[in-house]
């Protein structure tokens, strides 16, 4: 907050006694002194936009004050990690480029191929399921009548070979002397009854193991296919579909994946620009901010050395070019805000050169206060040719907010307010007082002037 100093230049009455004044007609005005800076019209700020990087490491940078000619370098960084990462960005794209084609192609793939094996899971099911309803209903049965059929015959051939073995017997043993033909006629027909006897008992053991195992497994079999098939069948109905959206899934990733990749290349080709700050005409190099009529370097100025970084999104640095004009900058409080007006006129006086006096004049001023609840206020200065003021320099202005060559002042504490409004207490010619209204005009710490209710030559009683 600036420093305030209220001048009081009218004088009270010579022929004033304590606690009384006679009033004169006196030059009455009110000035104020506020702390102030030189900065320039027009500057470049010099700040690290950056998209994507964040570390800036200072390789070289142009001293603080320094003057600069167009295409000089203001600060130059570290660019290994940049390059490497462009590097690296580069590859990445390239690789993500070719498993993006991969996975469209197997995404074709999927969507023409999953149709079909879908329709093979399904025929297959069909089909187990067929074949367990026909051996249910039909295979089953004619298997058992089979086993039966051929149990049978086996027992039919065989009863018929023993029935020819019996009459062949009782034709021979009618002889009174086998013939040697006649004996092998019948170890043919005994060794036909012992084959069929012997087929018999394969066929009675073939017809159990048909009815007791063959079968129940063959149905056991069967129905573990349809089971199996219909599961198959199940599952692919979900996976194989949710196959094809999870590979296009995978497309739409990477090709989000590629985009942002895409994206944070051209933001670092962007970014490689900064890596070195040229001036952009001849003029001066400040380290630090002048931004809303202030110069401001703080801590900040610790870091802007060879090896130290520069921060990003913010101001670190002011290019002031050679064609920009000193302008003054002042930031009075509500109080003064609220009387000073365009175009008020005072001095500038520089610290150590109170000799030289700089003439100002308001500009402009902020009509809304500030956060820090001051009201920015621009000075134009009429700039002696013998003084030489740098950006950020200290000033002390001093400006009339308030003049009048005739005017009636009292103290301030000599005014009373009360039902009637603003009085003041007057001695009258029999030495008696009286209350007087009277219109206050405008006040400085100590005085304030009186625009009607009182004339010169009364006298006010001062408490």
């Amino acid at each position: 907050m600036p420093r305030i100093h209220h001048l009081i230049p009218a004088l009270l009455a010579a022929t004033a006694h304590s606690g009384e004044l006679t009033l004169e007609m006196k030059p009455f005005f009110i000035a104020h002194s506020l702390d102030a800076t030189a900065l320039p019209d027009a500057t470049t700020p010099i700040r690290l936009d950056a998209e994507a990087w964040t570390a800036f490491e200072i390789v070289s940078i142009a001293a603080h004050g320094s003057a600069v000619k167009k295409g000089d370098a203001l600060v130059i960084f570290e660019t290994e990690g940049i390059d490497r990462k462009l590097a690296d960005t580069k590859q990445a794209i390239a690789t993500a480029k070719l498993n993006l084609a991969q996975a469209e192609l197997d995404l074709a793939t999927l969507e023409k191929t999953v149709p079909e094996q879908l329709a093979r899971l399904t025929r297959a099911a069909a089909e187990a399921a067929e074949e367990l309803d026909h051996f249910n209903k039909t295979a089953r049965k004619s298997a058992e009548e089979s086993a039966g059929f051929d149990l049978k015959r086996r027992e039919q051939i065989l009863a018929s070979y023993k029935e020819e073995l019996k009459q062949l017997t009782k034709m021979y043993e009618a002889d009174d002397a086998t013939e040697e033909t006649e004996e092998i006629i019948l170890q043919n027909q005994l060794d036909a009854v012992e084959a069929a006897e012997f087929a018999l008992r394969m066929e009675i053991l073939n017809h159990k193991r048909t009815l007791e195992f063959s079968l129940p497994r063959q149905l056991t079999a069967l129905t573990q296919t349809r089971d199996d098939t219909a599961l198959s069948l199940d599952k692919g109905a979900k996976d194989l579909p949710r196959s094809v959206e999870l590979k296009k899934l995978e497309v739409t990733a990477l090709k989000t994946g590629l985009e942002r990749d895409g994206k944070t290349l051209a933001d670092l080709e962007k970014d490689r620009a900064l890596f070195e700050i040229k001036a952009p005409a001849d003029g001066i190099f400040y380290h630090g901010a002048i931004e809303n009529g202030k110069w401001t370097a703080g801590d900040l100025i610790k870091t802007l050395v060879p090896g130290g970084a520069a921060p990003t999104g913010k101001t670190f640095g002011t290019f002031i070019p050679s064609v920009a004009k000193p302008l003054i900058q002042a930031f009075p409080d509500q109080a003064i805000a609220g009387v000073l007006a365009v175009g008020a006129e005072g001095v500038a006086i520089v610290p150590g050169r109170e000799d030289i006096t700089i003439p100002v004049s308001l500009k402009s001023i902020a009509t809304t206060p500030a956060p820090d609840l001051t009201h920015p206020a621009t000075f134009t200065a009429t700039w002696p040719e013998n003084l030489r003021v740098a950006p950020g320099q200290s000033l002390q202005i001093r400006v009339v907010s308030h003049n009048n060559d005739k005017a009636i002042t009292i103290p301030t504490k000599a005014l009373a307010y009360g039902p009637k409004g603003w009085t003041v207490e007057v001695k009258l010619a029999d030495g008696k007082t009286e209350k007087r209204p009277v219109t206050r005009g405008r006040s400085d710490a100590e005085n304030t002037e009186i625009t009607a209710g009182l004339e010169a030559g009364q006298v006010v009683i001062v408490p």
